[in-house]
């Protein structure tokens, strides 16, 4: 049986906190967004706790008349508690070593189990097409385990929002595609 999902990275925000809003581009670009996804037959959606990645959301649920499912499993990795003065490293060194930590922060292992979890979820209640609103560190790391050489420089490539397909055949995760590029 095939499935696909799509994984949206969150539109241009304010800030990295938890309570950053989007910008005003933000904004257009979540309505862009949300006709976008509706032409694609998005059937379900979910979002972070972040709220970036629900003001993103929000335009395509209006749109669809669908809810927004908050997920705190999408919410963006916590690389420390604290900040880090070379936290581009942490994130690089975790593409080639998942197990890798910052001091009281996620592995890329802790957030692949959460994030996978969640699509799981999010494909076993039986939707033909859920749309995950997520963040740029948990969106490339399940791209990553998909396809390896998706890493570091993948990662940096992303842009506000970005938008990916996944596909799965049996069950298994079988590739992904690009779907949306802003800068393009």
């Amino acid at each position: 049986m095939a499935a696909s999902l799509i994984l949206v990275r969150h539109c241009e925000a304010t800030g990295q906190e938890p309570d950053a809003p989007l910008t005003a581009a933000g904004h257009r670009h979540a309505r862009a967004l949300a006709d976008f996804l509706a032409a694609r037959g998005v059937d379900a959606i979910f979002a972070s706790e972040f709220r970036r990645a629900r003001q993103t959301a929000w335009p395509l649920a209006r749109a669809l008349s669908l809810p927004v499912v908050v997920d705190r499993r999408l919410n963006e990795r916590t690389l420390s508690p604290h900040p880090i003065p070379h936290w581009q490293d942490v994130v690089r060194d975790s593409f080639a070593d998942p197990a890798l930590r910052a001091p009281g922060g996620e592995s890329a292992n802790d957030v692949l189990q959460r994030a996978w979890a969640c699509l799981d979820d999010a494909l076993g209640c039986g939707h033909r097409m859920p749309a995950l609103v997520t963040h740029g560190n948990l969106l490339s790391l399940v791209l990553h385990s998909v396809d390896a050489t998706f890493g570091f420089d993948g990662w940096r490539s992303l842009t506000n929002p970005d938008v990916y397909r996944l596909q799965f055949c049996c069950g298994k995760p079988a590739g992904f595609e690009r779907l949306w590029d802003a800068t393009a």
